[in-house]
């Protein structure tokens, strides 16, 4: 019976994997009617959006059987039994073996990483988070530019982590870390019955956390076990079953005096949760188009329910699903350090249209709050600013291209000093950017957005 289970996970992880990876490639925005609750089980990002339910039953079903989570729900988890089996098959047929645990490593790791958290680098910290660096990897391949090389660096590293099992999920995942230290203290778990092991070692090998040391005396460190289950099926003797701690006594585990670490660890995080080479342009008359260029932003702009600069960047993984979804392509990873690889907003190639509200519909993490379209026509993100003297109308051309494209009406020209200019109405403009995306004036534009601290009604 024992060998379903592990057809039955696989199975499953499978559909999670293409799912997932589906919805990130998903430009049309179809599949997020069916698939985007697959993002949001994702333990970090449920963390940081505040989802209890998901926390609480991921914490349960670890604390019930151990990190089932790792293989079945967390992407790059599954990714990593995937390079694995690979490197199994082929060329080198590789057989695991046990190897002793790095405590000091995967808790130093997982302290930076509530340190980083903690005081807001959370750009920095979630580099290392699975699904987000998932995600990251997918989106990186489909887009290319600054994100094709975090993806192939990420692909590499995890690709050669993989010749030593789950090396990354059980030393530099904190996510893979936090669970361990509550699967230390689960119910049921993988069990070895040394009175009927042979010493055969086809359960060790087949163990891709190398996590059980038969010659030890028959033990499994639930701590790093991911319930992959293939020593069930290895084991041709019936010496290994899924049962309870009390319940065995062949194979006996010390009480981890750990308890305290897990609950310091837990507190902490929680306490985080409450804190491209552009084409050429050419006009009607095949003219050469100059680049337009926009002045620096004194604040980035954020997507539209995102309600501040602190509450985006604080709960912002940076797994690059708003910015797959994004139908105008307006949202962009950043490169600037503070915050790395989080999508900022750009409106050279299109702006954000009111009738859209995809990011907020597929966010997992809460940075960017659901909005529906009545909402989004009374949130303002950012305000135009007129730079009149690059204004066209200085060279007698009347224009007005922004004022006719405003979809707010939150902009009229005026006379100026015997020309036509922009004028803006501050309690009517929502920072949509239409009209930085079709003023023609070149090289300076001569209206942008600039974004706002706190996102205000209007």
């Amino acid at each position: 019976m024992y060998k379903y289970f592990k057809y039955i996970r696989m199975f499953l992880a499978g559909l999670m994997l293409v799912g997932i990876t589906a919805l990130l490639l998903d430009c049309t925005g179809v599949l997020r009617h069916w698939l985007g609750w697959a993002p949001k089980v994702q333990l970090l990002p449920a963390i940081l959006a505040l989802n209890f339910v998901v926390v609480v039953a991921v914490l349960l079903v670890t604390v019930l059987i151990g990190r089932l989570y790792c293989s079945l729900i967390c992407p790059m988890g599954i990714m990593q039994d995937v390079l694995i089996w690979l490197h199994k098959v082929w060329p080198s047929r590789r057989k695991s073996r046990y190897r002793k645990p790095l405590p000091w490593l995967r808790y130093t790791v997982l302290a930076l990483f509530v340190i980083l958290m903690v005081f807001g680098l959370n750009s920095l910290a979630v580099l290392i988070a699975p699904y987000s660096a998932y995600a990251r990897m997918v989106q990186g391949f489909a887009s290319g530019g600054v994100m094709l090389a975090v993806a192939i660096a990420s692909a590499v590293l995890m690709v050669v982590m993989t010749l030593w099992g789950r090396l990354w999920c059980n030393t530099a995942c904190p996510v893979g870390t936090l669970l361990g230290l509550v699967a230390k203290h689960r119910i049921f778990g993988i069990r070895i019955d040394a009175s009927k092991c042979v010493g055969c070692h086809q359960c060790e090998q087949g163990c891709k956390c190398s996590c059980i040391d038969i010659d030890g005396g028959c033990k499994v460190d639930d701590s790093r076990c991911v319930d992959c289950w293939n020593c069930l099926s290895k084991c041709k003797f019936g010496a290994i079953s899924i049962a309870s701690k009390t319940g065995n006594t062949s194979s006996t585990s010390e009480v981890d005096p750990s308890r305290r670490a897990f609950v310091a660890t837990t507190l902490a995080v929680g306490a985080t949760t409450a804190l491209h080479a552009q084409e050429q342009k050419m006009d009607g008359g095949l003219a050469v188009l100059l680049d337009k260029s926009v002045p620096k932003r004194q604040v980035p702009l954020r997507p539209f329910g995102a309600i501040s600069q602190k509450n985006f960047e604080s709960r912002c993984t940076a797994c690059q699903l708003c910015v797959s979804q994004c139908p105008e392509k307006v949202l962009r990873p950043s490169t600037d350090l503070g915050t790395f690889l989080q999508p900022y907003m750009a409106y050279d190639q299109g702006y954000c249209r009111m009738a859209c509200t995809r990011c907020s519909e597929v966010c997992p993490s809460g940075a960017i709050q659901p909005v529906s379209r009545e909402q989004k026509t009374a949130i303002s993100i950012g305000l135009a600013v007129t730079l009149h003297d690059n204004c066209i109308s200085t060279q007698g051309v009347n224009c007005g291209a922004c004022a006719r494209h405003c979809p707010a009406q939150a902009i009229t020209m005026v006379e100026a000093g015997g020309m036509t200019v922009p004028s803006v109405n501050e309690s009517k403009c929502t920072g949509c950017g239409a009209c930085e995306y079709y003023c023609p004036a070149r090289p300076m534009t001569a209206i942008y957005v600039e974004g706002r601290q706190h996102h205000t009604e209007i």
